[in-house]
């Protein structure tokens, strides 16, 4: 079971990191549905690996980054 939470955490982390690169790359932009749903998805997929791993501050901010994620959705479905 350790090793699932272990590839659900390290999955999370490659999301956010690769999307992190693509704003930066300029291939996505911060409205993009694509670099929010890799947010959302990584930070959703972290969040489950640090709560297994009672990593509770790490993820505080990981829940904090998917409201984050949320809300850049909200703002591209609300146009």
């Amino acid at each position: 079971m350790k090793l699932i939470f272990e590839i659900i955490g390290w999955i999370g982390a490659g999301l956010i990191i690769l999307a992190y690169f693509l704003l930066t790359h300029h291939d996505l932009n911060s409205k993009s549905k694509l670099y929010q749903g890799m947010n959302l998805v990584g930070a959703i997929f972290l969040a489950i690996n640090l709560f297994f791993n009672q990593a509770y501050p790490s993820f505080a901010v990981n829940i904090i980054w998917f409201f984050i994620a949320v809300y850049g959705f909200y703002k591209i479905f609300k146009k």
